[in-house]
């Protein structure tokens, strides 16, 4: 897992979209001017201040989320390599896309539910803090999971990956802008309906985090993980009652996300209930981008 910087490096700080001393308004101005675009004039920008000063690069980003260095050549170089980003309200098959995406075009699928289960079993200092919201039930506030998630990122400069459960507000969005710049987000839009149906079909395996719907994904044996013969259980949010609150509470906290990325030009949404129906669609999106390793045909 790598190590994981203080929290301090994590605390609130104002917003420093412009990581070279220039201003929103002056570098728009002068990419106008010279009929490039306001990337490209970012990574010009970036590029003559690191020949003129190379030890700017080694120095502090006092707006770097995990205390390092990544200033606007660090984010040119990183997007050579493909960044996604998938996102849809609970139940709406994000796990399922996101492994057929990562198989068919060798990204690393980034669950940061998966990495929540990993830093609390192994009790480190930021699974013990998210441990503590978890069992009261509460949601993992945003300073956590994304001091979380970008030590993981830091892991994983030199690959492509796509993120799953992560951005989900957008403060965790701001923070994921100052690293990296997304080239694809996408958004799952499935029926309020279809959605409360299979949520409330929902056991899970806790270690694990599998899931199974008793409608299309059962276990081989009711109540009963495959793998390890371990019990299932139903997650109290799952629950009828629970779910139509958590879907409200998903879809007031992800439009914001979603505006931003619609706005940069980067949001690409489909609606469906079976994900086989649009998964030719999301592997031609992903086949613009990255030479895929493996047929859609596969699935």
């Amino acid at each position: 897992m790598g190590s994981v910087a203080p929290f301090s490096a994590f605390e609130p700080a104002p917003a420093r979209g412009w990581r070279e001393g220039l201003s929103q308004k002056s570098l728009l101005s002068s990419a106008e001017a010279s009929g490039e675009s306001p990337r490209e004039r970012r990574v010009s920008e970036a590029e003559a201040e690191a020949i003129k000063f190379p030890g700017l690069l080694r120095g502090r980003c006092p707006g770097c989320p995990f205390g390092r260095p990544l200033p606007a050549l660090a984010k040119a170089m990183a997007s050579k390599l493909l960044r996604a980003v998938i996102l849809g309200p609970p139940g709406s098959g994000k796990g399922t896309v996101c492994q057929r995406i990562a198989q068919s075009f060798g990204l690393q699928h980034l669950s940061s539910g998966h990495f929540l289960r990993e830093n609390i079993k192994a009790n480190t200092e930021v699974g013990d803090m998210a441990k503590q919201y978890i069992e009261k039930g509460l949601l993992v506030p945003d300073h956590v999971i994304t001091r979380l998630m970008m030590s993981e990122l830091e892991n994983r400069r030199g690959q492509h990956w796509l993120l799953d459960g992560f951005p989900r507000t957008f403060v965790q969005a701001e923070a994921l802008d100052r690293i990296c710049e997304l080239d694809l987000v996408i958004t799952l839009n499935i029926p309020f309906e279809t959605l409360k149906d299979r949520l409330s079909r929902r056991w899970i395996h806790p270690p694990s985090g599998r899931v199974y719907n008793l409608d299309f994904n059962p276990p081989h044996v009711h109540g009963i993980d495959d793998i390890t013969g371990e019990p299932l259980v139903q997650q109290e949010d799952d629950k009828p009652e629970a779910v139509a609150a958590r879907l409200r509470q998903y879809k007031d906290v992800a439009k914001p996300v979603i505006e931003l990325y619609k706005s940069r030009g980067v949001l690409h949404q489909f609606s469906g209930t079976e994900t086989n129906k649009i998964w030719p669609y999301v592997y031609m999106l992903f086949s613009n981008k990255i030479t895929p390793i493996q047929s859609k045909e596969a699935y």
